[in-house]
C-alpha cells in the first residue's frame, strides 16, 4: 500500500479491523444460510410443482437472471451508499422474495409467482454478494493476511448448516413458510450484530491521487484482458459449484433413486467438503501459489462429478465430496485476484462477479435441457467442459510478479497495512 493511500486512509488499530473480520465472517454465512434454505427445498418443490427437469431449470433461471441484473449495479451502488448499506438493501430484498416463493410453493400456486420470488432473491443476492466482497477485500489489505477463502469458507459453513437443517425440514415435511420464515429471523438477528461493525466508509473509498489530486481517468474494467480472464476462470469455477448447488440433491433422487432427505444430504456432503477445503486451502495458496492450487482444483471436481454419475450409492457420496473441494477455492480466488490492486478493486470485482453470474444463468437451463435428454445424472457430466476452460486460463489469477501472497506480505511497504 502506498504512502499516498496512507495519507487518505490513515490504518485503522487492528481491534477495529479483528472485529470487522468476523462481522464479515458473519455476513458471509448468513448469505449461505439464505441461499441453501432455498437450494435444500429445491427437489421439494420439483414435486409440490409437478416439474419436469426442464420446467425446472427454466424456473432456476428466475433467480440467475435477478443476480445478474443486480451485480452490475452493486458497485456503484456501494460507492453510493457503502458495503454495509448495500449488504443491508440486498438482503432486504433476497429475504422478501424467499418468503414469497415458500408462500407460492406451498400453495401449489404458479410457477411463474415462484419465478417472481425467486428473481427477487436473485437481485438481492447480486447486491449482497458483491458488497460483502467488497467489504472482505478491505479487511484483506488492512490485516495484511489473506482472508477471502475464509470468509467464503464462512458461506459454505453457513450453507452446511442451512442443508441439514433443511433435510430435517424435508424428511419432516415442514412446509416451506414456516422454514424460510425462521431463516430470515436468524438473518435479520444475525445482520443487526454484523453490519454496524463494517469498517468506515473511509477505508473503502479509491484512493486519491499524490496530495489529495484526483487520480487520472482510467478505461472500463470491462476492457481489461486480465480482468477478463480472472471473470473466465470465476465463470468456470460457478458453474462447478452452482451446477452441484442446483442440480446434486435431484441427481441423487432421481439418478441414484434415493428418497429427497438423502438426496439434500448427498448435497450437505459436498457444502462440508467444501468448505474444509476452503479453510485449508489458504496455506496452500499462500506456500504453493495460486495457479498450481487451482489447477488441481478444478482435476478434483471432474473427478467428483464423475465419482457421482458413474458410482455406486456410496461412492457418489464419496464423489460428491471429492467434488465438493474442488469446487472450493475457484471463486474466492478470482475475487482476491481482481482485488489485487486496492484502486480499481471495486470495478474489476464487480466485472469479474458478472461475468461469473452468467454460469447462474446458463447452468440453470443447460443442465435442465440435458437433463430431459440424458437424465439429471449424466448432465452433470458437463462439469468436464468447463474445467478444460478454467484450466487454459487459470494463469490469469496469478500473483503480481509471480509471488505467492505470503511471500508479498512478508515485507510490507511503509505505510502499509495493519499487522
Amino acid at each position: 500500500m502506498s504512502t499516498a493511500m496512507s495519507a487518505a486512509a490513515p490504518a485503522l488499530p487492528r481491534e477495529r479491523v479483528t472485529t470487522a473480520r468476523t462481522a464479515v465472517f458473519v455476513v458471509f454465512a448468513l448469505a449461505g444460510l439464505v441461499f441453501a434454505s432455498w437450494a435444500a427445498r429445491i427437489a421439494d418443490t420439483k414435486v409440490a410443482l409437478g416439474l419436469s427437469a426442464g420446467e425446472l431449470g427454466a424456473t432456476l433461471l428466475a433467480a440467475s437472471v435477478g443476480s445478474v441484473t443486480g451485480l452490475p449495479l452493486a458497485g456503484r451502488v456501494s460507492g453510493r451508499i457503502g458495503a454495509g448499506r448495500t449488504v443491508t438493501v440486498g438482503a432486504g430484498v433476497s429475504l422478501v422474495g424467499l418468503l414469497a416463493t415458500g408462500a407460492v410453493v406451498d400453495a401449489h400456486g404458479s410457477r411463474f409467482l415462484v419465478m417472481a420470488g425467486l428473481f427477487l432473491v436473485g437481485l438481492g443476492v447480486g447486491l449482497w454478494d458483491v458488497a460483502m466482497n467488497l467489504e472482505g477485500a478491505t479487511v484483506e489489505r488492512e490485516l495484511g493476511s489473506s482472508v477471502m477463502p475464509h470468509f467464503h469458507a464462512a458461506f459454505s459453513g453457513g450453507t452446511v448448516l442451512s442443508a441439514l437443517v433443511g433435510a430435517g425440514m424435508s424428511a419432516a415435511h415442514v412446509p416451506l413458510t414456516l422454514h424460510f420464515a425462521g431463516a430470515v429471523l436468524v438473518t435479520v438477528a444475525g445482520a443487526a450484530w454484523a453490519l454496524p461493525r463494517f469498517l468506515p466508509r473511509a477505508a473503502e473509498d479509491e484512493p486519491a491521487g499524490a496530495e489529495g489530486v484526483a487520480p487520472p481517468r482510467q478505461r472500463s474494467a470491462w476492457l481489461e484482458p486480465r480482468t477478463l480472464l480472472i471473470g473466465v476462470v470465476v465463470l468456470a469455477a460457478a458453474f462447478t459449484e452452482g451446477t452441484a448447488n442446483d442440480w446434486l440433491a435431484v441427481a441423487f433422487v432421481e439418478g441414484h433413486e434415493l428418497p429427497a432427505w438423502a438426496g439434500v444430504l448427498g448435497f450437505a456432503t459436498f457444502l462440508t467438503f467444501m468448505t474444509v477445503g476452503r479453510l485449508v486451502g489458504t496455506h496452500l495458496l499462500d506456500t504453493r501459489g495460486r495457479v498450481p492450487v487451482l489447477r488441481v482444483s478444478f482435476g478434483l471436481a471432474v473427478l467428483g462429478a464423475a465419482l457421482v454419475v458413474f458410482g455406486a450409492d456410496w461412492l457418489a457420496f464419496v464423489g460428491a465430496a471429492v467434488w465438493g473441494i474442488g469446487a472450493a477455492l475457484g471463486f474466492p480466488v478470482g475475487m482476491s485476484a481482481s482485488a489485487d490492486d486496492p484502486q480499481r478493486a471495486a470495478a474489476r470485482m464487480s466485472v469479474v462477479a458478472t461475468i461469473g453470474y452468467v454460469a447462474f444463468i446458463a447452468g440453470p437451463p443447460l443442465l435442465g435441457f440435458l437433463g430431459d435428454h440424458v437424465g439429471v445424472l449424466h448432465a452433470l457430466l458437463v462439469v468436464g467442459a468447463l474445467a478444460v476452460l478454467a484450466l487454459s486460463v487459470v494463469p490469469s489469477v496469478r500473483e503480481p510478479e509471480g509471488r505467492p501472497a505470503a511471500q508479498r506480505r512478508a515485507a510490507p511497504a511503509a505505510g502499509g497495512p495493519v499487522g
